[in-house]
């Protein structure tokens, strides 16, 4: 679904992703891992139109779509959930998962499918008439998750959905995260709990200083010495 070759990208003037190949098959769970500053977040911003690359080209389902912006990006069935969540603060929770579907002309489908996001996520159906801003964390994280399926995406882009949330929020996240994967969503995730990632996902790159440095199954890298000592902990 999703094929990345010798990608380059330069952020604030630094080259942050220095050629990197990388696929997700439909229906695949795959995640990117590695350290603060290896160029994970980089990378998803260019697969979604945010960035432009350096060189290299991106395909999505058999289509170049190397440099194409984001909001064409979002009609194809490709959707970021953004580092940051990147909720509408003074929106209701319901006007931001209307944004999510702002592309869309079919005003049937799209509150079936905010019926859908309510179901999956019920504590946004508890808080639909309360602004985002107003949020918890984890609660703007199903937010910025909800908005995303809002466009009824082919592929989401997931990036550190766990970051800054206690256990329990994190548990519901990753619940949701399979439910939406179990749906036949593609997901590529970012993300800094690399043993909840590599639990979650089929298979996995580690990513170091804008290169790829491991590529493989996730049953293989949990095992994998340098991985267990670098970012296992272990």
């Amino acid at each position: 679904m999703l094929e990345v070759r010798g990608l380059k990208v330069a952020y604030g003037g630094i080259q942050a992703v220095k050629g990197i190949d990388l696929s997700v098959g439909q229906g695949e769970l795959v995640t990117l891992i590695g350290a603060n500053g290896a160029g994970k977040s980089t990378t998803l911003k260019a697969l979604a139109g945010l960035l432009r690359p350096a060189a290299g080209s991106i395909h999505y389902n058999g289509a170049d779509i190397t440099a194409r912006p984001a909001f064409e990006l979002v009609r194809r069935g490709l959707a970021l959930v953004p580092e940051g969540r990147g909720v509408f603060g003074r929106l209701t929770v319901e006007e931001n998962l209307a944004m999510g579907a702002y592309s869309r002309r079919d005003p049937a489908g799209i509150a079936a499918d905010r019926d859908r996001v309510y179901g999956l996520l019920p504590r946004l159906a508890e808080r639909r008439r309360q602004p985002g801003g107003t949020l918890s964390g984890g609660e703007q994280q199903m937010l910025a998750l909800g908005r995303a399926l809002m466009s009824r995406p082919r592929m989401l882009l997931l990036d550190e959905p766990s970051m800054g949330l206690a256990p329990l929020i994190v548990q519901t996240i990753f619940e949701t995260i399979r439910a939406i994967a179990a749906e036949g969503v593609t997901l590529l995730l970012v993300e800094q709990n690399a043993k909840l990632a590599l639990e979650t996902c089929h298979r996995g790159y580690v990513m170091e200083s804008g290169l790829i440095a491991l590529a493989d199954e996730t049953s293989r890298l949990l095992v994998n010495p340098q991985v267990r000592q670098a970012y296992l902990g272990e």
